[in-house]
């Protein structure tokens, strides 16, 4: 193969981006502690994104909702791009840019976290839920490209893949997105967890703690 066979570019890029990614995966841990506490206590995640980051959205929200690998208590996540009714009547009503903010002000509530996935950064409704997210008192955090990323500047945090490539950066969200949901399995405290092979009567019960 040579340096210019799709293969060879791709695989390259994802592979150089992949050390300096490892330093920016630290955070990883402490969202998922975080989100571990707050959504086995009845909190809510939100999460965004436009074109495939809105896939990636949808997957992160899919993992928490169902599960990543055994069998546990079902967690809220709402991945505010699958709602199309809504999504297509807002942008109606009030235009493109709102059509996360005003789910945000709808669903968000104060200790919630909301999660942007952008890989330009530059996304105008993603800048915009960000702002509404932290005027309700919620947690900001964004899963971005290189620099310059206004919607990381506007998180309070961001995770920032370190490649030029959007292509490279949307796998390593995905890669984000799984190590996000072990740490939150992890944490989960002990009575949340639903060991695999578990009955009904034992959903039930851990559910009704």
């Amino acid at each position: 193969m040579t340096a210019n066979d799709p293969v060879e570019h791709h695989l390259g890029g994802l592979i150089r981006a992949l050390l300096p990614y490892r330093a920016e995966a630290v955070l990883l841990a402490r969202w998922g502690a975080y989100l571990a506490r707050h959504l086995s206590g009845g909190g809510r995640l939100l999460v965004a994104g436009n074109g495939g980051s809105a896939a990636e959205a949808q997957h992160l929200a899919a993992e928490l909702v169902g599960k990543l690998r055994e069998d546990r208590m079902p967690l809220s996540a709402i991945a505010l791009t699958a709602d199309s009714s809504a999504v297509t009547a807002i942008a109606n009503d009030y235009g493109f840019d709102e059509v996360f903010a005003r789910q945000v002000r709808a669903h968000g509530r104060p200790g919630d976290v909301l999660i942007v996935l952008s890989t330009s950064g530059r996304s105008r409704n993603l800048i915009a839920a960000a702002h509404a997210a932290r005027s309700a008192g919620m947690h900001t955090w964004a899963m971005v490209g290189e620099h310059p990323n206004p919607l990381a500047d506007v998180c309070d945090e961001a995770l920032r893949c370190p490649s030029g490539d959007s292509q490279v950066v949307q796998e390593l969200h995905l890669v984000s997105v799984h190590l996000m949901c072990e740490y939150v399995d992890r944490h989960l405290p002990g009575e949340r967890r639903l060991p695999f092979g578990a009955d009904r009567d034992d959903l039930g019960e851990m559910v009704r703690l």
